[in-house]
C-alpha cells in the first residue's frame, strides 16, 4: 500500500503525462499566477491530491471522448477537451 506521499506523487506524474497531451486553454503562467507560484515553482508540486485526481478524471475523460468521436484535428480536440473540463468542474462543485 502506497504511502499519502507516494499516492500523491504517483497522481502527479500521471496528472503531468495527460497534462502534456492536453491543452486546457489556461497556460502553466496563467496557472502559476493563479496559484500564486513564484518564478520556476512547479505547479504540480503545489496541488493538492484531490486536484490531482480531479485533473485525472478530466484527462482520462477526454482522451475517451477523443477516441469515441474520432477527433482528428485541433479545433476539436480544443472544443472537446473545454466542454469536458466544464463538465467535470461542474460535477465537483
Amino acid at each position: 500500500m502506497l504511502t499519502k506521499d507516494e499516492k500523491r506523487f504517483y497522481q502527479r506524474n500521471l496528472t503531468r503525462k495527460g497534462n502534456y497531451s492536453l491543452n486546457n486553454g489556461e497556460t502553466a503562467d496563467d496557472k502559476a499566477k493563479r496559484k500564486g507560484l513564484r518564478y520556476r515553482e512547479d505547479i504540480l508540486d503545489n496541488t493538492v491530491s484531490e486536484e490531482l485526481a480531479a485533473n485525472l478524471f478530466r484527462i482520462t475523460q477526454t482522451e475517451s471522448k477523443f477516441k469515441k468521436n474520432k477527433v482528428d484535428n485541433e479545433k476539436q480536440a480544443c472544443d472537446t477537451h473545454n466542454k469536458i473540463g466544464k463538465i467535470v468542474r461542474q460535477a465537483i462543485k
